[in-house]
């Protein structure tokens, strides 16, 4: 698998694959951010979400037309794998919720939010700031619409981390290429914050 990572920062692949991130939602952000780290050669991937694949899926999230109807954490499991078999996936086809939470992210080294809606980003962040006080979280926020690159930032509070432009809104509609921005924010973030260097 070393040729896999040869092009790696040098050390990055050392230190990733001891760690071990949770997404909180395999949609356009978590299954982008899922094969970013792995591509980065992160050791260890949570994997949360209820949903299954639909067509409506496929213009911005690491899914394919044979997935449909299936499992986004079993699909998305098989994919990271394809990428690097060493891959550790855990994997929790379940609504994530104040009431599991702990249970569900508590052995993560950091957790990438990747919700939809707002009120499930409200409480996840509550959530994490009662349970994991220490525990880095990085949020995806304002990322509908296309163009307006130059209005996606990273801001930092304590330890919660916010990408995106953080005021688009989701009736604008769903762009492939700015979703993979935000995601690469985070996964970019994910790894910064990984490797000590934030």
């Amino acid at each position: 698998m070393k040729s896999i990572f040869s092009r790696n920062v040098p050390g990055m692949t050392k230190v990733l694959r001891t760690k071990c991130a949770a997404i909180a939602g395999c949609g356009g952000l978590g299954s982008n951010v899922a094969t970013l780290l792995v591509r980065a050669g992160i050791g260890s991937l949570i994997l949360v979400d209820p949903d299954k694949v639909e067509y409506s899926n496929l213009n911005r999230q690491q899914y394919f037309i044979e997935d449909v109807g299936k499992k986004k954490v079993d699909c998305l499991s098989h994919h990271l794998k394809r990428i690097n078999p060493g891959i550790n996936v855990v994997k929790f086809c379940e609504r994530l919720s104040p009431e599991n939470a702990e249970e569900i992210l508590g052995n993560a080294d950091l957790i990438v939010e990747a919700f939809d809606r707002a009120e499930d980003k409200c409480w996840l962040i509550d959530t994490c700031c009662k349970l994991f006080p220490q525990k880095p979280l990085i949020c995806g926020n304002g990322l509908a619409g296309y163009g307006k690159t130059d209005e996606i930032k990273v801001t930092k509070v304590g330890n919660i981390w916010f990408c995106g432009d953080g005021k688009s809104d989701l009736s604008e509609g769903l762009c492939s290429a700015r979703v993979a921005i935000v995601a690469a924010m985070q996964a970019n973030v994910a790894i910064e914050v990984l490797m000590s260097k934030r």
